[in-house]
């Protein structure tokens, strides 16, 4: 009997394998650091085929670890979200670097939606707000600029996803293009209450609907791979911040978690009530498994993670991260002083992707 899983957590800075055993205990891991580019201000790019590379890479290194692919019972995968690729659905080709969900390049795009009055509509279908942060806009950026690549989609030949769906879509060689609803509710073109993709919303974007994946529950069979010698099923899909979401146990009505890793995600889980906030919080999925939905409220910060090697790389201040918890430790108060890590712009409650 197959006795062990395969999880894959695909982040911004780095890919990372786990084996857990029946009790859910760790048994191996390996992990890769992912390169982010910054080719102008406010821009974050990384190279889609390296994301696949390595994320294959550390999956081979825990199931060597393993013992080889035979106790293993399928995998799931949790993902860095909003982040955005356009393929061609005939030869696998990217059309251009993956839009990090950092990237604030179509913040004009956004300025624009916005002043013409279509937030109302979208905070109404999506529970999202327009901003650069999601992946609509970037969608119908690279659709734009990316060579080739409007023609191709207006031919049906372009495929949109997610890291999820790009990490399905390499496991299934091409024989499988969807999502789950976490991540599909952070792309500003999925109505919440339907769990379905919104024909209007994709034209006030312009984005065509054939270039979507299906949508599909986060535990959900996406299909099958066979890499790793052994035939094995993808059983769950899942964007990072809701994995967390039910990996720290917040299952319940206003149970919510915190996680630090390259931005800080505060996720509250409001049942099976869709969220309304009045102060630019954001509705989401927060997970579906079965005939269980559960929705959530969430605050992003963009950057945690970053500001530690900001110190460490660009200022030399420290030298390993673990640093900073002494140097803070130290101190008796910050004398006044407060840094804001607008590297990015700032996420909620403010959205000004222009700050720094």
């Amino acid at each position: 009997m197959a006795d062990w899983i395969l999880m894959i957590d695909e982040g911004t800075t780095s890919t990372r394998a786990m084996a857990f055993d029946r009790d859910l205990t760790p048994k191996a891991s390996d992990q890769e650091e992912v390169a982010l580019t910054y080719p102008q201000d406010g821009w974050v790019e990384q190279d889609p085929d390296e994301i696949w590379t390595r994320t294959e890479a550390v999956c081979r290194s825990v199931i060597d670890q393993m013992g080889g692919v035979e106790g293993c019972a399928g995998i799931g995968i949790a993902n860095q979200r909003e982040t955005t690729l356009v393929w061609d659905r005939n030869t696998g080709a990217p059309f251009g670097p993956a839009i990090i969900w950092q990237d604030r390049r179509t913040a004009d795009r956004c300025r624009e939606l916005v002043e013409a009055g279509q937030e109302p509509l979208v905070q109404a279908r999506t529970g999202l707000i327009i901003d650069a942060y999601f992946s609509a806009t970037k969608i119908a950026w690279a659709l734009d600029h990316m060579a080739g690549a409007r023609d191709a989609a207006e031919a049906g030949r372009v495929a949109f996803g997610t890291v999820d769906s790009w990490l399905i879509w390499k496991l299934t060689g091409g024989a499988v293009h969807a999502t789950d609803v976490t991540n599909a509710s952070r792309t500003a073109l999925l109505d919440l209450e339907t769990l379905e993709w919104d024909s209007e919303l994709c034209r006030v974007f312009g984005v065509p609907a054939s270039v979507l994946p299906t949508v599909r529950k986060s535990g959900n069979h996406f299909g099958d791979t066979t890499l790793f010698g052994k035939s094995l099923p993808i059983l769950s899909a899942i964007g990072d911040q809701q994995a967390a979401l039910v990996g720290q146990g917040c299952l319940g009505p206003g149970e919510a978690k915190i996680t630090y890793g390259t931005g800080a995600f505060l996720v509250a889980n409001t049942g099976e009530t869709v969220p309304r906030s009045g102060n630019r919080l954001l509705a989401t999925s927060g997970f579906a498994s079965g005939e269980t939905r559960r929705w959530a409220l969430e605050g992003s910060i963009f950057n945690a993670g970053t500001v530690v090697k900001w110190l460490r790389d660009e200022l030399a201040l420290i030298s390993d991260a673990a640093d900073t918890e002494a140097m803070a430790a130290e101190l008796a108060d910050n004398g006044g002083v407060y840094f804001v890590p607008a590297f990015t712009g700032l996420g909620a409650p403010h959205w000004e992707p222009d700050a720094r």
